[in-house]
């Protein structure tokens, strides 16, 4: 019935393969028109279509017979190094911690050339490294009780690698800028909407998550554009934890964070850290002693950076706001050319309504 037609069905679309649907259509052609042709009309030789008959015929006629078999070896080489250049491996990674194969490849070679033995290249040091295990030492965390203890590494959502912010408030980037000023540690957190570059910053004293969690109902005051975020990108300091992180499961946005040490994750707010350090921290570092009198001096250069000062990413024509705003009489001109097309329709175009008198 209906249910052997479904199990047929779904056989057919998953099980048997569209190399198996080719090669029975070359059996059918050979059974109907005889060898001599089937050799003509297609590339296979005498003895590789036996070979498929034969399979054809010994599983009962089942198409999914002639499915490509996987053709791994079964016995696969193996890798046969001498113990000592094993051991010498291990060695130089236990006196050098997580040293790189192409800085082991030298060390090895020498001592494989004092032993008179054969050494493998960097790219087989990093295979047998592998097959040890990789090898790997990581600092262990103590307790104040002076017992080890396990590092439990929380599990954090990364940017996808394709992400590409398409409007503004799609996805916006933070960090911080460490200061020393006078033996005092001062911090500038910075703010930049990928999409527009829009660009923010604030000096604190403090690195707390609260800090961190203020700038940011900052940033969402003054960002100009009447819309909200979607996606936060920031790494991953502390600051950026606790009460940044619960702000943002309070208010349902997305958080991203880059990957250790790959600040190139973030490389949009990185290069606006440079320049605010190149234009402006570094002529007035001075101030972040008090940092409500370099703030004041900051918003100065902020709104210039914003209206007047051309970013690259606009051929060097556009300032971040001065392209908000061509973004948002883009919009209203789709908008208005979509009401036109409304206007223009010929819908009950015959139909008038009674004028009364």
């Amino acid at each position: 019935g209906f249910v052997k037609l479904y199990e047929y069905g779904l056989k057919w679309r998953y099980m048997i393969t569209e190399k198996a649907k080719y090669k029975i259509r070359i059996l059918i052609f050979w059974e109907k028109h005889g060898l001599a042709a089937v050799l003509d009309a297609f590339p296979y030789k005498r003895s590789t279509l036996f070979l498929w008959k034969k399979k054809f015929n010994e599983s009962n006629r089942k198409i999914e017979s002639l499915n490509e078999q996987n053709k791994t070896p079964k016995t696969k080489r193996k890798r046969l190094w001498t113990f000592e250049i094993i051991k010498e491996i291990q060695r130089l990674r236990e006196e050098h911690p997580n040293l790189g194969k192409d800085k082991i490849y030298p060390l090895l070679k020498m001592f494989c050339g004092e032993k008179a033995l054969k050494y493998p290249c960097s790219k087989t040091i990093g295979r047998l490294i592998k097959d040890l295990g990789g090898l790997r030492i990581f600092p262990q965390k103590i307790s104040h009780f002076g017992k080890i203890k396990k590092v439990n590494r929380q599990k954090v959502l990364r940017k996808p690698k394709d992400f590409k912010a398409e409007y503004p408030g799609h996805c916006v980037a933070l960090d911080t800028i460490e200061r020393f000023v006078h033996g005092c540690r001062r911090y500038i957190i910075t703010f930049e909407d990928l999409y527009t570059r829009f660009s923010f910053a604030w000096a604190t004293k403090s690195h707390a998550s609260l800090a961190a969690k203020e700038f940011f109902a900052l940033c969402q005051k003054v960002f100009p554009f009447p819309c909200e975020f979607q996606c936060i990108l920031t790494d991953n300091g502390s600051e950026f934890k606790k009460h940044f992180s619960q702000e943002l499961n309070k208010q349902y946005l997305t958080h991203y964070h880059t990957y250790p040490k790959t600040p190139k994750m973030n490389a949009h707010l990185e290069r606006f850290n440079r320049t605010i350090q190149e234009e402006f921290v570094d002529y007035n570092s001075f101030l972040l002693l008090n940092p409500e009198n370099f703030n004041r001096k900051l918003v100065d250069y902020l709104i210039f950076y914003n209206t007047e000062r051309v970013h690259f990413a606009f051929q060097n024509k556009l300032s971040p706001v001065q392209f908000m705003i061509s973004f948002k009489q883009e919009q209203i001109q789709q908008k208005f050319n979509f009401n036109n097309l409304v206007l223009k329709s010929k819908t009950w175009w015959p139909h008038t309504l009674v004028c009364l008198i």
